[in-house]
């Protein structure tokens, strides 16, 4: 597995007729913690993205949650690779309930789960073709399933689970990377983990600048129905987190109970300590 913070990218120079990467299209960016949000509604993103993709102009979609914000907080690498997407949005309540203690709030959750059908749904509209990659072998291709149902119109270039490890060498990124860039879609779904997605999302965007990205690690598997979400109480309480623990326990405990819970206490905290110091 990619060693978390190694070989991140530079952010490339823009090539002829692309956006800036990391340039602001929004309103200046509410900070909470190490990262800074755009106040953005999931219908605010879509309507973003639309407009830059008729304009030629395209772009990367990161969505931090508490666990992204804890790593960003100890590498400033992985600081950088969020900073310079074009749109960062909060995917967790802990998130937005955080910019709200420093007197900073954001409009709303926006996931990468929503955002993978709200975007498809655009696409389809607007014949802008996807590709999907990411999730275990057969997932993708249940998931483009699932989504071309949903939305007859879309068209589904690609999907495509690489072998686990294919990004430990060269070769194996080169390889993931020459069929996205071959099918040449208009928006890419790629669902492979913070940091190991935005890593190789950065040398794609480098190869097809007038697409936009999505980093939007279990979405593939939750639109492939592989992973279940939680109840929408669940996830508007907060609590979606507890959920998969109690669906991944081996895997997901160390990282909840260990590193995530008390780095979200320490960012409450700190939120709320600097908007006292405001006043």
């Amino acid at each position: 597995m990619t060693r978390i913070g190694a070989n991140i990218p530079k952010v490339p120079a823009p090539r002829s007729g692309s956006a800036e990467p990391g340039r602001r299209r929004t309103a200046r960016r509410v900070r909470v913690g190490p990262i800074g949000f755009d106040p953005l509604t999931e219908d605010a993103v879509v309507r973003t993205v639309a407009a830059e993709l008729a304009a030629g102009r395209g772009g990367r979609i990161v969505t931090p949650n508490v666990d992204i914000c804890r790593l960003a907080a100890k590498d400033a690498r992985l600081r950088e690779l969020v900073r310079s997407a074009e749109l960062v949005v909060a995917d967790g309540m802990p998130v937005v309930w955080a910019a709200g203690l420093a007197g900073t709030p954001l409009p709303e959750r926006v996931t990468g789960a929503d955002l993978i059908w709200s975007l498809s749904k655009l696409a389809a509209r607007r014949g802008w073709p996807v590709y999907l990659l990411g999730g275990p072998p057969g997932v993708a291709e249940r998931a483009a399933a699932e989504l071309t149902s949903c939305y007859p119109g879309l068209r589904v270039l690609g999907a495509d689970a690489p072998p686990y490890g294919f990004d430990e060498s060269a070769e194996g990124r080169d390889r993931v990377r020459a069929k996205v860039v071959a099918a040449r879609p208009a928006l890419v779904f790629v669902g492979l983990g913070f940091p190991r997605q935005d890593l190789l999302i950065a040398e794609l965007r480098e190869e097809l600048p007038g697409a936009w990205f999505l980093g939007c690690g279990a979405a593939i598997a939750f639109a492939a129905g592989a992973a279940s979400r939680a109840p929408e109480w669940m996830q508007r309480a907060g609590l979606e987190w507890a959920y998969r623990l109690a669906g991944e326990p081996g895997r997901l405990a160390r990282r909840y109970l260990v590193h995530d819970l008390p780095f979200a206490a320490r960012l409450f905290c700190g939120c709320l300590i600097r908007r006292l110091r405001r006043r």
